[in-house]
C-alpha cells in the first residue's frame, strides 16, 4: 500500500484518525518537545477558563477542570483533528445553565452523556460535513447572542449583587439584576474593574503571556492586599463560595484530588437529592441533549476547519464527531461537564508550536497537575475577577464590530436572518434560534433559486440551432433547476402559446436537476398541451433527468411527446408533423 493510500485509509477511520495519522507520519523527539511546550502553555491558559466557565454554568469550579482533564484527554486520543484543544467553552453557558438550574449537577451530567451518544451516532452516520450547510448569518447571530447572555450573567459577581431567586428567562434575569442594583458592593466592583483593565492593557505590553492569566493573578493579589490594608474589606472568592466533602473530610474551594469515577445519576438534582435515572428524566433531557450535541458538533468542526486553515492540513470530521462524543460520554462519569473544541485555545496551540494531538494530551495532564498541587492557591481567586474574565470572553465571542459590519454590508435577507437568530438566542434559546434561522435561510435560498429559474420563448431566428424549424413550432428555453420552489412558476409561461402552434420545443439543456414537483409540473404542462393537440419535444435532456421522467411514466408517444437526440432530430420531427 502506498503512503497516499495509507493516509486515505486513516482519514476514513472513525476513531483516533488524527493520532494514527501522526504516528504514521513519524513522531520525532523534536515534535514531542514542541508539543510538550505547547501543551503546558495551553494547560496554564485552560485552568482559569475551566473554573470560570464551570461557575458560569452553575456548578463548582472543579467540574470544569475535570472536563478539561478527562474530556480533553479522551477527545485528543480519539478525535479527527491534530490541533483541536477541547474543554469547557463559553458557548455552552447559555444552554447548560438552565439545565443545572432545573435538574442540578446530576441532570447536567446525564444530559452531557446523552449528547455524547448523539455525537457518536452522527459520526458513525458520517454526517460530519453537515456544518457546511449552516449559513454564516445563523452562526454569527447565535454566537453573538450567546455572548450577550454570558456577559449579562456575569454582572451579578462583577458588581457583587445579591440577586434574589432563580430566574429562568433572560428578561427575568435582567429585571432581577436591575432590582438588585442597591446591593452593589464597591469591593467586588473594584477588583473586577482592576482585572478587566489588566486584560485590556496587557496585550499591548506583552503578547506572549496570556492576558487573562496575568489579570487573575493581579486581581487575586489586589484582593489579598486590600483585605490586609483596609479593615472590613472582603470579596467573594472560590474558597468562600464553594466547599467540598470526600470520605468525611471537608474543605473549601477546590478539592486537591484527581477526578474520581462516579455515577452521574447518584449526584444531586436542583433540590440536593440524588437525581436518579428513569425514562421520564431521559425524555425530559432529550431536547437539551440534542441542543448540546448540535452546538458541540458545530463548534468542534468549525474549530477544526480554522486549524486546517492555519496549518494547511485536513481533519476527519466524522472521526472528530466520534471523538467529541466519546469525550462527553466518559467525562461525566468523572464529574466533567460538557466540553468541546475551543477555537481560541486551538489557535493558540498552533501559534505556540503544537503539531499533533499529543499537545492536547499534555494540556489535559497539566490541568490535572495544577488540580493536585495548586488547589489551595486557586481558592483565593475572587469571583469578581472570574466575572471580569468571562466578560472579555463574551465580548470576543460576540464580535460586536464584525456583527455591525455585517449588518451594514450584507444583503437585506441575510441581515434579517442574522438579527432573527440574535434576538431569539438572547430572549429564548439557541435551539429555537438555530431552528428558525435555518428555516428562514432555507426559504430565502429557495426564493433566490426561484429567481434563477425561468422559461423564455425564443424565436427561431434567435435560436440558431433551430433556425430551420417550421412556423407552427415554438421554442422555449428553460434555465435553471426545476424544483419545488421554481417549477410551477417557471412553467406558467407555457400557457401563452399561440393558437396556431402545433409543436412546443422545450430546450432543457440548462436544466441540471429536477425533483418530483418539477416532474409533476412538467407532466401537467404536457397534459395541457395534449388537450390543445400540441405535441411536445424535450431537447437537451441530461441522462439522469430523462431517467427520472421515464420512471414517472412520462414516456415517448407518437404525436404527443418526443425525446429529441439533438437539434437535427427536433427539426426533422417538427417537419414530419
Amino acid at each position: 500500500m502506498t503512503d497516499n493510500a495509507r493516509q486515505t485509509a486513516v482519514q476514513q477511520m472513525l476513531v483516533a484518525s488524527a493520532l494514527r495519522e501522526t504516528l504514521m507520519e513519524g513522531y520525532s523527539r523534536a515534535r514531542f518537545r514542541s508539543d510538550l511546550v505547547a501543551g503546558i502553555t495551553l494547560g496554564v491558559i485552560a485552568i482559569p477558563l475551566g473554573m470560570a466557565l464551570a461557575i458560569a454554568t452553575g456548578v463548582a469550579p472543579q467540574y470544569g477542570l475535570y472536563a478539561a482533564v478527562i474530556g480533553g484527554l479522551v477527545i485528543a486520543a480519539s478525535g479527527g483533528s491534530k490541533f483541536n484543544i477541547s474543554g469547557p467553552t463559553a458557548a455552552f453557558v447559555a444552554i447548560l445553565l438552565p439545565i443545572t438550574a432545573k435538574y442540578g449537577l446530576g441532570g447536567l451530567l446525564i444530559a452531557t452523556t446523552m449528547a455524547g451518544m448523539i455525537l457518536v451516532a452522527l459520526g458513525v452516520a458520517r454526517l460530519g460535513r453537515f456544518v457546511e450547510f449552516i449559513p454564516y448569518p445563523v452562526l454569527v447571530g447565535f454566537t453573538a447572542g450567546i455572548g450577550v447572555v454570558i456577559a449579562t450573567l456575569q454582572l451579578k459577581d462583577f458588581f457583587g449583587l445579591e440577586v434574589v431567586g432563580q430566574q429562568e428567562h433572560f428578561l427575568d434575569k435582567v429585571g432581577a439584576l436591575y432590582a438588585a442594583l442597591p446591593t452593589l458592593r464597591w469591593e467586588d466592583t473594584v477588583i473586577a474593574a482592576a482585572t478587566l483593565a489588566v486584560m485590556l492593557l496587557w496585550p499591548r505590553l506583552n503578547s506572549r503571556v496570556p492576558a487573562h492569566l496575568v489579570a487573575l493573578v493581579v486581581g487575586t493579589l489586589a484582593a489579598l492586599a486590600l483585605a490586609a490594608l483596609l479593615p472590613g474589606f472582603e470579596v467573594a472568592t472560590i474558597g468562600s463560595r464553594f466547599s467540598w466533602e470526600s470520605d468525611g473530610v471537608t474543605g473549601s474551594g477546590i478539592p486537591p484530588f484527581p477526578p474520581m469515577f462516579l455515577l452521574p445519576w447518584e449526584l444531586p438534582d436542583a433540590q440536593g437529592n440524588p437525581v436518579g435515572l428513569d425514562f421520564a428524566l431521559v425524555r425530559e433531557l432529550l431536547p437539551a441533549a440534542f441542543a448540546i450535541a448540535l452546538l458541540c458538533a458545530i463548534e468542534s468542526l468549525l474549530c477544526a476547519v480554522v486549524a486546517d486553515g492555519f496549518a494547511g492540513t485536513r481533519h476527519n470530521p466524522n472521526s472528530e464527531l466520534v471523538g467529541q462524543g466519546l469525550g462527553n460520554i466518559v467525562a461525566p462519569f468523572f464529574g466533567g461537564i460538557t466540553c468541546t473544541a475551543a477555537i481560541a485555545r486551538t489557535s493558540a496551540n498552533f501559534r505556540v508550536g503544537g503539531t499533533s494531538p499529543v499537545s492536547a494530551m499534555v494540556h489535559a495532564l497539566t490541568v490535572l497537575l495544577a488540580l493536585l498541587l495548586l488547589s489551595p492557591v486557586m481558592s483565593h481567586v475572587p469571583m469578581a475577577a472570574l466575572a471580569a474574565l468571562l466578560v472579555i470572553v463574551a465580548w470576543n465571542m460576540a464580535e460586536a464590530r464584525h456583527f455591525v459590519h455585517i449588518v451594514k454590508v450584507a444583503p437585506r435577507s441575510d441581515v434579517v436572518v442574522l438579527l432573527t437568530c440574535f434576538v431569539l438566542t438572547v430572549v429564548f434559546d439557541m435551539v429555537l434560534a438555530v431552528g428558525v434561522g435555518m428555516a428562514l435561510a432555507a426559504l430565502l435560498f429557495i426564493r433566490r433559486m426561484t429567481e434563477l429559474t425561468g422559461v423564455q420563448a425564443v424565436t427561431t431566428s434567435q435560436h440558431e440551432r433551430f433556425a430551420e424549424l417550421p412556423k407552427h413550432a415554438v421554442v422555449y428555453d428553460i434555465n435553471g433547476p426545476l424544483f419545488f420552489g421554481a417549477a410551477r412558476q417557471a412553467l406558467e409561461n407555457l400557457r401563452f402559446s399561440d393558437q396556431g402552434t402545433k409543436v412546443v420545443v422545450l430546450d432543457m439543456t440548462d436544466v441540471n436537476t429536477i425533483d418530483m414537483t418539477g416532474v409533476v409540473a412538467l407532466s401537467d404542462t404536457m397534459a395541457r398541451m395534449r388537450r390543445r393537440k400540441v405535441a411536445v419535444v424535450l431537447c437537451g435532456l441530461r441522462e439522469n433527468i430523462r431517467a427520472k421522467l421515464e420512471r414517472a411514466e412520462i414516456r415517448e408517444e407518437p404525436g404527443v411527446l418526443h425525446y429529441a437526440q439533438g437539434h437535427e432530430d427536433v427539426v426533422a420531427y417538427c417537419r414530419a408533423l
